[in-house]
């Protein structure tokens, strides 16, 4: 049975799948327990993807999907803010205006840049560029507290070239800062599976972000395909689940009204 935490449909502005289609395939797929989090990420600097969301018709479908396939997918409803500096009170009204299961907290963009484009690498080296972008995700987490899990916390590898991933020693400090102050306040973290499909070396987080986790205390962890279409979801899933086990996690976590519970491993 697997629990996908992390999907999107064409609420989100980078997905054209409909809902329905997401959701027939997740069942297909042997998906027992979905969290619809499409995108809102207020502020976004590409105008071309604004990342907004029709939150009225956003929800109202949630709840029709929820009794549509009641008996053969449990639907958790969910949302991926992307937090910026400027941006906390937007990010904090949408968390809060309406009822969720499952909030994920994000970090597209740092210091008011993209990732995608590459320009946050600019005039910097790659270990300056992952202390920066740690370090501004430990800030505004500080500052925002609406959400349950941080995805894909080393978002930054992706766009870092391959041959230059610093290594986890050198900006380890700022990391273990931000996975305590996840602990302390009842949070988690996502084995994030895109990193499959990216090429990158290493998983979403690291094993080295993983392992430290682990052996701060963390327990809250779930496993999400980042699926913008149906072929997406649940990718790897057997693999993450003995990888987490390896770990030394004993569970994975679903969300009911904003609190986890745990299915073990």
């Amino acid at each position: 049975m697997y629990y996908d935490y992390h999907t999107h449909s064409d609420f989100s502005d980078d997905s054209t799948t409909p809902l329905t289609d997401m959701l027939d395939s997740a069942i297909d797929k042997g998906i027992v327990e979905i969290a619809v989090t499409d995108h809102y990420d207020p502020g976004y600097p590409d105008r071309e993807f604004p990342f907004e969301l029709d939150f009225d018709k956003y929800h109202k479908t949630l709840e029709e999907m929820q009794l549509k396939y009641e008996g053969r997918l449990r639907i958790a409803k969910g949302i991926e803010i992307g937090i910026q500096h400027d941006q906390i009170g937007n990010c904090h009204n949408a968390a809060t205006s309406y009822d969720y299961d499952y909030i994920i907290g994000s970090f597209h963009c740092a210091d008011g840049e993209p990732l995608y484009n590459g320009h946050f690498y600019d005039n910097k080296t790659p270990l300056q560029a992952y202390i920066d972008y740690f370090t501004y995700t430990y800030e505004n987490i500080c500052k925002f507290k609406d959400f349950s899990n941080l995805g894909h916390m080393n978002l930054v590898t992706r766009y870092c070239p391959v041959n230059e991933v610093p290594e986890f020693s050198k900006y380890s400090d700022i990391c273990e800062a931000i996975l305590k102050l996840l602990i302390e306040e009842g949070k988690g973290i996502e084995l994030n599976t895109s990193s499959f499909r990216y090429g990158l070396d290493e998983t979403t987080p690291s094993k080295d972000l993983l392992k430290l986790y682990r052996s701060l205390g963390g327990e809250i962890i779930t496993i999400g395909s980042d699926a913008h279409t149906p072929d997406c979801l649940a990718d790897h899933f057997d693999f993450a689940r003995d990888y987490l086990k390896v770990l030394g996690f004993r569970y994975i976590s679903v969300f009911r009204n904003r609190k986890p519970e745990f299915i073990p491993l």
